[in-house]
């Protein structure tokens, strides 16, 4: 009897060690829990390790508080213009941390994951089917933000926060994005045929106005050459009309024998003529007597000596 009391006891002692293990509960710093009692919600479970009744008495659901990334999965959708885009968008979202969240997150929806999808999805249809797929590219930011709001007021009641949205393409059909293709080719190749008139314009005004500059400058240097020949002749009339009163063609006698004698000008006198002093003559002095001439000796007669 004494073996069977004892293996009774040993056997209780086990069932309570295995049931308080199976009881205990660890929540990481990513999760918060919940905690039901015979299906009935009872409390609410933080980071650290928790005491539950085993045996399904108590049980503890984990829920992941973690920013989760949710792709809503391409579709086609028809844009204004009646083209079909592919289009692909992700949502980033979040339980919040608190108890009240994270009861709405599993008890006020069924699957937030799969539903956040679907309802990301029928929105995005709506916000592009009233856009034409030009503007649907050109207008991210602001789809991204409308879904946002959609999602946020939808989901209000879900426990969850919508960081952000993404739209990761926007794509139209091949033969649309091929003619789409040509069309930006020939924009680009339109603005660079301008951009290097442009060029050429500026580079001919360029050269047009340093021809315009180098003109000025020689038309200037002649200005000023003239001006300088004018003072120089007023100063020659001013000194002739102080130092050579009454004898102008004396001094421009004098101005034809230096002007002579700097060119090395030669002086061609006829033959058989009368020699004139021609220096003389021009500079205003009295020709030296030309002696008359003497006639030629006759053969046999000697010649007299030339003085």
């Amino acid at each position: 009897m004494g073996w069977v009391a004892l293996a009774v006891v040993a056997i209780i002692i086990l069932v309570i060690v295995v049931g308080v293990l199976s009881g205990i509960r660890i929540v990481r710093p990513t999760h918060r829990g919940l905690v039901e009692r015979l299906g009935k919600y009872s409390r609410f479970a933080g980071p650290g390790i928790h005491l539950t009744i085993p045996f399904g008495v108590e049980r503890m659901y984990q829920v992941d508080i973690r920013e989760t990334l949710v792709d809503a999965t391409p579709q086609t959708i028809i844009t204004n213009d009646n083209l079909n885009a592919r289009v692909d968008a992700q949502v980033y979202l979040k339980v919040k941390s608190d108890e009240e969240s994270v009861k709405a997150s599993q008890y006020n929806v069924a699957n937030y994951q799969v539903q956040i999808v679907q309802l990301a999805r029928t929105t995005l249809r709506n916000i592009i089917g009233t856009l034409s797929l030009k503007s649907a590219n050109s207008e991210r930011g602001r789809i991204n933000e409308e879904l946002r709001t959609t999602l946020r007021t939808e989901t209000a009641n879900w426990g969850l926060e919508i960081l952000r949205t993404e739209l990761k393409e926007i794509d139209p059909p091949a033969d649309v994005q091929e003619t789409m293709n040509k069309v930006v080719k020939a924009e680009n190749e339109k603005i660079a045929a301008v951009d290097y008139a442009t060029a050429t314009e500026t580079q001919a005004d360029g050269q047009r106005r340093a021809e315009i500059k180098k003109a000025e400058g020689i038309k200037q240097a002649k200005v000023l050459a003239a001006e300088g020949e004018a003072q120089a002749i007023q100063l020659v009339n001013e000194a002739a009309e102080k130092y050579f009163v009454g004898n102008a063609q004396v001094l421009r006698k004098l101005e034809t024998v230096e002007k002579a004698f700097w060119q090395n000008a030669k002086i061609i006198v006829p033959a058989n003529g009368d020699l004139v002093n021609v220096i003389g003559d021009l500079a205003g002095i009295t020709p030296v007597p030309v002696k008359p001439s003497q006639p030629n000796p006759t053969p046999g007669q000697p010649q007299q000596q030339r003085r």
